[in-house]
């Protein structure tokens, strides 16, 4: 299994359009062979002293795959390419962690 944390830098204010597009996506990846575990998920305000700065213009998405080659599948999967052109304008920046369970 692996995991991916992909972090999305969000335009400001547009949070709230990325996550409605994001959400008709979550059913077409959860089928998709391999697909363990797939959501997005904003900061909260915990108290916690050790927490980062709130990130109103962040969405980060949790993923957990069978293996390395669904992953690399979902990548090229037809309905991710409509997603990031549907939501290029308000996207900055994705980075991505790729992990192995230790």
């Amino acid at each position: 299994m692996v995991h991916v944390i992909a972090t999305i830098e969000l335009k400001p204010g547009v949070r709230d359009a990325f996550l409605a597009a994001f959400r008709a996506l979550i059913p077409l990846v959860k089928n998709e062979a391999g697909c363990i575990e797939y959501g997005a998920a904003v900061d909260v305000a915990s108290g916690s002293p050790a927490q980062i700065p709130m990130r109103p213009d962040v969405v980060t998405v949790v993923e957990k795959w069978a293996d390395l080659d669904a992953l690399r599948a979902h990548a090229v999967a037809p309905h991710m390419g409509a997603y990031r052109a549907q939501v290029k304008d308000l996207v900055v920046r994705t980075t991505l962690q790729v992990l192995d369970p230790a």
